[in-house]
């Protein structure tokens, strides 16, 4: 998975179409199991434009989208954020989640 920037963000929500960003700290035990789940989906979902990045480094985006802990999934499309996700719960449910 990619390490995006503020700009790789901005640029996939006006594409209008479906995309994922993965937020995380490296310290964070919860966000190690996120991102070997988030591995998965970006197997199962090729197709799908997904980001992620240290939180630490994308303060300004933490903030425009009131993100509350980590590991924070945002789903945007059509423009606009329209999911934040805190639960990853499991493999299978991220990917009903992503796929369209």
């Amino acid at each position: 998975m990619e390490e995006w920037s503020k700009e790789q963000w901005n640029t996939a929500i006006q594409s209008g179409e479906k995309a994922a960003f993965y937020l995380y700290t490296p310290m964070c035990g919860t966000c190690a199991v996120a991102s070997k789940m988030m591995a998965v989906i970006e197997q199962l979902l090729p197709q799908l434009q997904i980001g992620k990045a240290n939180i630490n480094f994308i303060e300004q985006i933490a903030y425009d989208n009131k993100i509350e802990s980590v590991p924070c999934l945002l789903v945007c499309e059509g423009g606009e954020v329209i999911e934040k996700v805190y639960a990853f719960q499991s493999v299978p449910y991220l990917y009903e989640l992503l796929k369209n």
